[in-house]
């Protein structure tokens, strides 16, 4: 059984970490985990663009060192990273959307590429930080459409510019960590995570905060693209293997480089299977089965191989998708109710470290 994906608090104890996009779904997660473990922690960002957010629900800016900050600026960035002098970086600022990369591509790119150098460039002037992870997307891939998973050693590429923005910011990052930040004895990698769902998330576009909104309000939920496939996990997966990822590069910084982060290889689903278990779990809920024509182009398979992580982190899927998506509509649901949104994201984390899962196929 794999027993190492729960963060150590020992480690993480009084480490000063920073994580841009803190007030993201899940920046703001990563944010109150990270504090549970006794870390110090600061954040700089942008202020939330949904209505509402996980940061104000959860209160996050009360646990951290809150400063808002467009990465797009290079001076202001530097500065709050000089003043913060970081042990470990998570760079979680970006923009995130496929659909909103369309109607402006010019932001997308400047955020995602010119964004992460000006913060890459920041933590090669600081001289404190050990460890940077920076997080992109599954998306990064050359998608040829073909059924099977991508290896981290497969060519990048996107035809949103979304995905060509993430693909072009991990060159980015590569180049920082050969030319620049190996040597100066800080070690960088990428984080190349599937379908994140869970509570907290009110973004566009997105499957899950769609069928909430939509079945809040006793409305219809219109499914694009049913059959399309995604690796898709509770956000506290990838969230528990950014910070195993670096507690393994502060121990060992030759590990630096790519890995994927991801559900096992054969439970990739459907958006049909993922919005029938969300169903499920709602209870009264309408859907309308769209044929794939609506909209831009969106990759119609895309599934990731996780084995690097497997080996070298040790980190492997707990949630499967039922679980997922069972915890996931519980939350919003009991976030409905009246219940208190950190008590709840609290309850997800104690709820994730109790549950072991046997190993099986990858």
């Amino acid at each position: 059984m794999n027993v190492q994906l729960n963060p150590d608090p020992l480690f993480w104890q009084g480490k000063r970490v920073l994580v841009t996009g803190h007030t993201g779904f899940k920046g703001a997660w990563m944010a109150l985990l990270l504090h549970r473990l006794g870390a110090e922690v600061s954040g700089i960002s942008l202020q939330p663009i949904t209505t509402p957010h996980l940061f104000g629900l959860a209160r996050v800016d009360e646990l951290v060192d809150s400063r808002l900050c467009d990465i797009r600026d290079p001076n202001s960035l530097a500065a709050h990273v000089l003043e913060l002098r970081p042990d470990v970086v998570f760079h979680l600022a970006a923009q995130a959307l496929v659909r909103a990369s369309y109607r402006e591509p010019l932001q997308t790119f400047a955020t995602n590429v010119q964004g992460t150098a000006n913060l890459l460039e920041a933590v090669r002037r600081v001289g404190t930080a050990k460890v940077v992870v920076a997080i992109t997307t599954d998306k990064v891939y050359q998608n040829l459409e073909q059924p099977f998973p991508y290896r981290e050693t497969d060519a990048l590429g996107g035809h949103d510019p979304y995905s060509a923005s993430k693909a072009a910011a991990e060159i980015v990052i590569a180049s920082y960590r050969d030319a620049y930040l190996s040597a100066d004895g800080v070690a960088v990698a990428s984080a190349r995570a599937g379908n994140v769902i869970g509570g907290g998330d009110w973004s566009e576009d997105r499957l899950l905060p769609d069928a909430v909104r939509a079945w809040s309000a006793g409305q219809t939920l219109h499914i694009r693209r049913p059959q399309s496939i995604r690796p898709w996990q509770h956000v506290l997966e990838p969230v528990a293997a950014y910070l195993r990822l670096a507690q393994r590069l502060f121990e060992e910084p030759n590990l630096a480089g790519a890995y994927n982060f991801g559900p096992r290889t054969h439970e990739a689903a459907t958006v049909r299977d993922v919005v029938e278990l969300a169903r499920a779990a709602f209870g009264e809920a309408r859907v309308i089965w769209g044929d794939g024509a609506d909209g831009p182009h969106e990759a119609g398979w895309l599934s990731l191989e996780i084995a690097k992580a497997r080996h070298r982190l040790d980190v492997s899927p707990r949630w499967t998708l039922a679980q997922s998506v069972q915890h996931t509509m519980a939350w919003y649901r009991r976030q409905q109710e009246g219940e208190d949104a950190r008590a709840l994201c609290l309850h997800d984390f104690e709820s994730f470290a109790a549950t072991t899962r046997a190993e099986t196929a990858p």
